[in-house]
């Protein structure tokens, strides 16, 4: 069994997120009949990567990083996409009532703990606040895990 986790831009432009999907399916090619993609399912990265595991027939576990997660940080736009795939997924809600950067981190730290190595959608820059990619990044490899970066050639964000 290949644990698989993710860390990424929430912002992806739609044609960014067409590209990295079809980069993320080529990946986990020895991996498929055993994959266990592991996400906080943030919009974006997360979500892409989750549709992918699902589509390649692997599990999904998804780590909520506060109990007001969804009713906070989940747009209505989203609602629906956020809700079909976390009912395809095992949940794992971290001990924080309160979604914000400090539990962002913890559920990226518990992530990290769990998978065998990572895959970033990542344009390279610094992260926007505690608990961002490059900083989910970083802790990765510390660990010692491995790390693959995502970003195709005319990716771009919101």
């Amino acid at each position: 069994m290949m644990r698989i986790g993710i860390t990424g831009h929430s912002n992806l432009t739609a044609a960014t997120a067409e590209l990295v999907a079809g980069e993320l399916r080529e990946i986990p090619k020895e991996q498929r009949d055993d994959l266990v993609g592991v996400t906080c399912l943030a919009r974006g990265a997360d979500q892409v990567f989750a549709r992918v595991v699902l589509e390649l027939g692997g599990t999904l576990e998804v780590v909520l990083p506060a109990a007001d997660y969804r009713q906070r940080k989940v747009k209505p736009d989203n609602v629906a996409e956020f809700d079909c795939l976390i009912a395809n997924a095992s949940v794992h809600t971290m001990p924080f009532t309160e979604s914000n950067r400090d539990a962002y981190m913890a559920a990226s730290e518990h992530v990290l703990s769990v998978v065998d190595k990572m895959v970033a959608v990542w344009d390279g820059g610094p992260s926007g606040g505690h608990g961002g990619t490059a900083d989910v990044v970083d802790a990765a490899r510390e660990r010692g895990l491995g790390v693959t970066v995502v970003w195709p050639e005319h990716a771009a964000r919101l």
